[in-house]
Formats: structure tokens, C-alpha cells, sequence
């Protein structure tokens, strides 16, 4: 049997560096934790301006991530992150309005559901920090674990899609700029400069999202939008050379 080469697309070759650039982001804020908790010190009050450490570093990462979330930035990011902007947007000749308008109901229903579930984990992580099992500095690597598993999400496996959310891939995702908000609401719970400013701009991003969808739920649905139809998809993040799931 001859041997076939299966290259990766530009876009699924990229993230996989950066998932593990993020295993390794992981590994250092655990390391940290063990030998030099001190560094997890940034997070409290005004500390931030007060010294350098690793932190720092991923703060200003994040802030770059989530800058370029709300702005045209197709060479860095896919369309699936980038659908709310009107550049992405190409109009699917005489698509039904009326299917449109089903979409927005599900996507409703889809997104109360799946905002429940991170409100309810949020609280129950919260729960355990208020009882003292875990501590400040557990919720900051909590954040950086949640910080891997969005790449997961993106590359591998996501529980939202399988299990919630029904859509066909990541360019389709209804909720694709949630993840940062997601991912930083662990330490919602530990007041400083360094934790609620990340939280803040988390919250921006889905703002920004979610008006969009409500103004233009149009750009996010593939039966509207021939930019996110298979045929036209050119990120191949789910890792598909040759897929024919079009609607």
C-alpha cells in the first residue's frame, strides 16, 4: 500500500505550535507554583507594577490575543473567530430567511445552555476557593490549564460542540470569541489590577461578539454566509483536505 502524506493546513499547522507553546506555558506556571510561588504574587492588588515575572509575560500574550479578536486580522486568525466582521461576510444568494430566523432561536437555546454550564463550573470553582481548598494561585493556574484546553477544543476535542452546541466545526462556532472570558473567569474572584483588567477586556471581546450576532446573525450562520460553507473554507482547522459537509 503506497504511503500518503497528509500535510497540515497553514492554519491547523499554526495552532498546533501554539497549543504547544501553550503545554509549555503550562508546564512553566506549574513549575512556578512548586518552586517560586512568589511569582503568582502579581495577581493581588497592584502588584502588577510593582516587578517582572513569567506572568507578566502572559499577560501582555493575552492582551495581544484578544486585541487582535476585534479587529480584520485573517492572516493570524480563522474565520471562524473573524465571522462577525463584515469583511468576512459573503452573502449566500437567496438564502431563507426563515431557516435564518430558526438559527438564531437554536443558537438562543445553545448558548443559555452552554452559559449555564460555565456559570455553574465558575461558581463551584469559586465555591472551593471561598472554603479554602484551593487557593489564589490554584485559580491563576486554572486559568493557564483552561488556556491549553481551548486549543484542545480548537485541534482535538470539544465538549461544546459534542455535546451543546451540534455544529459542524470551529468556522461554523457560535461561540468562538467566548474564550477568553471563559478562560479568565477563575480569577474574576481575586481583586487586582492583573486579574480584572484580563477579565475586563475578556468581557469586551464577547460584547463585541455578542452585538454582532445580534445586530448580523447572518455573517455567523453558513446557510447565509458562503464564507463559512466547506467548499470555501481554506483554514481546515478540523484537520478535513477534501470535506463535503456543506448544507
Amino acid at each position: 500500500m503506497a504511503f500518503v502524506k497528509k500535510t497540515l493546513s497553514r492554519f491547523r499547522s499554526m495552532y498546533m505550535k501554539r497549543f504547544i507553546f501553550r503545554c509549555l506555558c503550562f508546564g512553566a506556571a506549574l513549575a512556578l507554583l512548586i518552586f517560586c510561588p512568589e511569582q503568582y504574587d502579581v495577581m493581588y492588588g497592584f502588584n502588577f507594577f510593582k516587578g517582572f515575572s513569567f506572568f507578566h509575560i502572559l499577560w501582555v500574550i493575552w492582551l495581544i490575543d484578544m486585541a487582535l479578536q476585534l479587529m480584520p486580522c485573517r492572516k493570524y486568525l480563522p474565520i471562524g473567530s473573524q465571522k462577525f466582521l463584515s469583511e468576512c461576510f459573503n452573502p449566500f444568494r437567496d438564502f431563507s430567511v426563515a431557516r435564518l430566523k430558526d438559527y438564531v432561536l437554536k443558537c438562543k437555546k445553545d448558548t443559555l445552555i452552554v452559559g449555564s454550564v460555565w456559570a455553574l463550573l465558575t461558581a463551584s470553582i469559586g465555591a472551593l476557593y471561598f472554603l479554602g481548598v484551593i487557593d489564589s494561585k490554584v485559580l491563576l493556574l486554572i486559568t493557564v490549564a483552561f488556556y491549553v484546553f481551548d486549543l484542545v477544543c480548537v485541534l482535538f476535542w470539544c465538549p461544546f460542540r459534542a455535546w451543546f452546541m451540534k455544529n459542524r466545526c470551529c468556522t461554523t462556532c457560535r461561540i468562538f470569541n467566548w474564550d477568553h472570558m471563559m478562560m479568565f473567569s477563575p480569577i474574576v474572584f481575586v481583586p487586582g489590577f492583573y486579574t480584572w483588567s484580563l477579565c475586563l477586556c475578556g468581557v469586551i471581546v464577547l460584547a463585541v461578539w455578542e452585538i454582532s450576532f445580534a445586530l448580523h446573525p447572518e455573517r455567523f450562520w453558513e446557510g447565509s454566509n458562503e464564507a463559512l460553507k466547506c467548499r470555501s473554507c481554506t483554514d481546515r482547522l478540523c484537520g478535513e483536505r477534501n470535506c463535503t459537509a456543506d448544507i
